[in-house]
């Protein structure tokens, strides 16, 4: 499914306008102006998946951000958006295949590991909590309290249920349970699997952080399931190699001037990868 058809950046004719209504004011950073013109890259079209790739500082998370800020989209973790952000945006342009399904939303690492801090948060609470619950227990169970009218009615509830229950038994019934703890990787990959729905737009900005290489392809069948039956259209920025091998992904290669689209196995850091373990195959064949 395709909701974003295409987008089309600010050209350098358009960036060069705009620093010359600037020439009184003193800016050390314009970003994210003159990021793109000198890759000779303005108009992305898009297929069911796409992704760029390329080296730290190559403008991937720029363009993500730039796109999900365009098209309003969710997100739920901060980002470096300089004061220039919404006048570079007024100078770009998308086309709608169809409408962008609401709640369609940008989703990085930060956010994930944000939710990764949460659940650590709230166990670690919930810890707090059973710690001041074994203290209550014991102060009703082997206390001195004594009933003196209906305002200590609570109390002597409190009293009595303790000399009747265990302290675990107690201690259960007046928590909270706590979330099943995962591993980081567990974490990440229940995370897409919850916010992922059916007809929906992702940008998905390195998801395979915390994700082990075989954690990483199972992320890439639920991300081409979702692409091939449930109406899914995903725009990613990656490094991984069994990401970026992704079957009939479109790959922007951001390294490349001017920017082009290049097949999984054409990639330098996928041919990396290759020569290591050709390099090492005698390894494997014990």
């Amino acid at each position: 499914m395709i909701y974003l058809e295409d987008f089309t950046l600010a050209s350098a004719d358009q960036e060069w306008k705009f620093f010359m209504k600037q020439v009184s004011r003193a800016y050390s950073d314009y970003y994210p102006f003159q990021i793109f013109p000198d890759k000779q890259v303005r108009r992305l079209t898009f297929a069911p998946i796409t992704i760029f790739y390329g080296d730290n500082g190559s403008g991937k998370s720029t363009l993500l951000n730039i796109i999900a800020e365009k098209l309003q989209l969710e997100r739920g973790a901060l980002y470096n958006r300089s004061s220039f952000f919404e006048a570079y945006l007024k100078l770009c342009a998308e086309t709608h295949h169809r409408p962008i399904p609401d709640k369609s939303a940008i989703i990085t690492s930060d956010e994930i590991f944000d939710h990764m801090l949460a659940l650590r948060a709230l166990n670690q609470g919930i810890d707090l909590q059973r710690e001041a619950v074994f203290q209550d227990y014991l102060d009703h169970k082997f206390g001195d309290f004594h009933y003196h009218d209906l305002a200590d009615y609570d109390e002597l509830k409190k009293t009595l249920e303790t000399r009747r229950k265990t302290q675990s038994r107690y201690t259960r019934e007046h928590t909270h349970q706590q979330v099943r703890e995962r591993s980081n990787g567990e974490s990440a990959m229940h995370f897409f699997a919850e916010r992922i729905q059916d007809e929906h737009l992702y940008l998905l900005d390195e998801p395979e952080n915390s994700l082990s290489p075989s954690r990483q392809q199972e992320l890439v069948r639920l991300l081409g399931d979702s692409a091939r039956f449930f109406n899914c259209q995903f725009i990613i920025a990656t490094h991984s190699p069994f990401v970026l091998a992704l079957p009939e992904a479109k790959i922007y290669d951001l390294d490349n001037v001017p920017v082009n689209v290049k097949a999984w196995y054409e990639l330098p850091e996928v041919k990396v990868y290759a020569e290591f373990f050709a390099t090492h195959q005698q390894r494997f064949e014990h």
